[in-house]
């Protein structure tokens, strides 16, 4: 291993301790009685060893694009926000693409003091009535809300700085903890700790504020409504094995289930839910398209890294960069 190596795994062991502080803001200490064998287990910061180990033997996983244009190369990387610890480390081709790149491009940096600030303020206006408009949650549907919440071990005012439908997806992401699955081992933020320790240029391709906003209903009953399908998916326990398939498709660069994700998960059957997939993946790509494509022009070489789900089909951001003149080539 050279001195170089040694110094970029010492520099991501420290990154990766500011990434789990960002992951583990919003999380709260169980009590003993909360301890027991029904809770999930907790994410660990892994040790510099581990960080090593992990480097070493780290296979590829996900979706990789060669991107070719002006006579430069950039990359496109599909990616999980949800994963297993062994599949935070970048694989050997990915490794490639990354160190051929000087300009790391993520949906959001964690790690920029800015972005954490931003967002904590777009939560918070939420909060103070910056949501979708009219009343509580009907007294129901706050009591399941509520049992979710104290399913997954957090207190009972853990996540009642989010909106309604924040909360829900929120629950949905961490019901894969009891599966090996956690948050605080997604790609992107692994991926920002790497960037910051080899000293890559991290940049934003959304604003906290636009993801915050992503969630927002429209009326107060599309929010119900939403929130009653995510509830009805949770309490019959379909969120967890969603979550196990997706996963386990980008671990296996499976991108054709990713491409029919609407007819597997059972989570798109009435109006609300599909105007909130419309938002959270078609209306999104042109403007993440063209993020890349800019940075591309200035002569820069990306590595740009975004939710698998924002890859398959013809507004998939491979297909809108292809129109927009970039020879797009999958790797294997």
């Amino acid at each position: 291993m050279t001195g170089t190596l040694r110094h970029l795994i010492g520099r991501m062991a420290c990154a990766l301790a500011a990434l789990f502080a960002v992951a583990f803001a919003a999380r709260f200490t169980a009590t003993s009685a909360q301890a027991a064998a029904a809770c999930p287990p907790t994410a660990q910061l892994p040790t510099t060893e581990q960080v090593r180990s992990g480097m070493r033997e780290a296979r590829d996983h996900g979706f990789l694009w060669r991107l070719r244009r002006d006579g430069r190369v950039s990359f496109l990387y599909g990616t999980v926000h949800v994963a297993r610890v062994e599949w935070m480390y970048p694989g050997p081709r990915v490794l490639r693409a990354l160190n051929a790149s000087d300009t790391v491009a993520l949906e959001l940096d964690l790690l920029d003091p800015d972005i954490q600030r931003r967002l904590g303020g777009a939560v918070a206006a939420k909060a103070q009535g910056g949501g979708t408009p009219g009343s509580a949650l009907p007294a129901e549907m706050q009591q399941r809300l509520q049992r979710q919440i104290e399913a997954e071990c957090l207190p009972a005012q853990a996540l009642a700085a989010l909106s309604p439908e924040m909360q829900v997806v929120t629950l949905t992401t961490l019901a894969g903890r009891r599966d090996g699955l956690d948050p605080s081992y997604g790609i992107d933020i692994f991926l920002a700790g790497w960037a910051h320790a080899a000293s890559k240029t991290v940049v934003s391709l959304e604003t906290p504020e636009l993801q915050i906003a992503l969630l927002k209903a429209d009326t107060e009953a599309e929010r119900n409504e939403f929130v009653q399908g995510a509830l009805a998916q949770l309490e019959a326990g379909q969120s967890r094995p969603m979550l196990r398939r997706m996963t386990q498709a980008w671990a296996d660069g499976n991108l054709a289930d990713f491409a029919t994700y609407g007819e597997w998960c059972d989570c798109i059957k009435t109006d609300a839910d599909s105007k909130a997939m419309a938002r959270l993946l078609d209306d999104r790509n042109p403007a993440l398209a063209d993020a890349v494509a800019a940075l591309h022009a200035r002569g820069q070489r990306v590595f740009a890294a975004v939710g698998s789900l924002h890859m398959a089909g013809p507004m998939g951001l491979p297909a809108l960069l292809a129109q927009r003149g970039f020879q797009v080539e999958r790797l294997p």
